[in-house]
């Protein structure tokens, strides 16, 4: 049994040297233990330091292209590499080393394929209450596509089994962590959280300019989320309130219509009562043809998986 711990990081030159300094070199469980540095552009020497540090694979990749593209090139290399079980962890050494071994245990134990490192969202002092607020609201968005119990979906401390990994795709650049959930749960993975610990903060986040920039773009990657796992859900919801509106319009101009001297006026309501009802078709047929895509994206994911097993497994 291989574990591949890897660490997707940009410009984690300082903080590099005292995340890997926490991983493990030994586990129980496991004949070899190693250390996977995906360098995303980063332009202050992180690929060295990595190297310095004891990295046993380094991806060096010629530009920053995201937190996403980063994860999804790391779990690549680390089957390649013939990982049985990956960890993935943060560069800026958020989280606890030791608290790998307890991430790892489930995997171990045949009793989960991906594990999720449960933070203490409620003691983190410098959480804001609103990233509190959408931390929860972000579990509860996987828990209704997927139907996974998960308490901490954006946590990035995690560990995959090789049968999990190699089913994940990610589209969004900017993160990982919603979408990949999602798709375990899709595709029936085994998921279980456990809680870890974290270290005190060593920076701001990256992935946020301040609360509003982190509330905006934690919005958009749930609704790309529903827009791409329940595309008919999120196309029917206003469909369906726009031809209520639209429906409702219609009524009251025929109410008018029909009473006495009514005959005339009201035309206004007519007009955007067709309008409505209109788009509100529209709406409906997009998330149908949504719908459809998605059908032929889940055959297409299944081939992938089956490239991937033949292409990777014996590596």
């Amino acid at each position: 049994m291989k574990l591949v711990v890897q660490v997707p990081c940009h410009n984690e030159a300082e903080q590099l040297p005292t995340t890997l300094g926490s991983l493990p070199r030994a586990l129980s469980g496991f004949s070899s233990v190693e250390w996977l540095v995906v360098d995303d552009g980063s332009t202050d020497g992180t690929a060295e330091v990595a190297r310095a540090s004891g990295a046993a694979h380094i991806v060096r990749l010629p530009e920053n292209r995201g937190l996403g593209h980063a994860f999804a090139v790391g779990i690549e290399a680390a089957l390649r590499a013939g990982a049985d079980v990956v960890v993935n962890t943060d560069g800026d050494n958020q989280y606890c080393g030791d608290d790998i071994a307890k991430l790892v245990e489930p995997i171990l134990r045949n009793e989960a394929q991906v594990v999720v490192g449960a933070r203490p969202i409620r003691e983190i002092a410098h959480f804001s209450p609103a990233k509190r607020v959408l931390q929860r609201l972000g579990s509860a968005v996987v828990r209704s596509l997927s139907g996974v119990d998960v308490q901490d979906a954006t946590s990035g401390f995690r560990a995959y089994s090789r049968e999990a990994a190699l089913t994940l795709n990610v589209f969004s650049r900017y993160t990982y962590s919603l979408e990949t959930l999602i798709q375990a749960g899709r595709r029936r993975l085994v998921v279980r959280s456990v809680p870890v610990r974290i270290n005190p903060p060593t920076r701001g986040s990256r992935l946020s300019r301040g609360t509003s920039h982190y509330i905006w773009r934690a919005m958009l990657s749930m609704m790309h989320a529903y827009a791409i796992y329940r595309p008919l859900r999120f196309f029917a919801a206003p469909a369906a309130i726009l031809g209520a509106a639209g429906a409702l319009l219609g009524l009251r101009f025929l109410w008018y219509f029909a009473s006495p001297g009514g005959s005339a006026g009201h035309v206004q309501s007519l007009i955007l009562a067709a309008i409505l009802i209109v788009l509100a078709g529209l709406l409906g047929a997009v998330g149908i043809i949504a719908e459809l895509i998605a059908i032929n994206r889940r055959l297409l994911e299944d081939i992938q998986s089956s490239e991937r097993r033949r292409e990777w497994g014996n590596a």
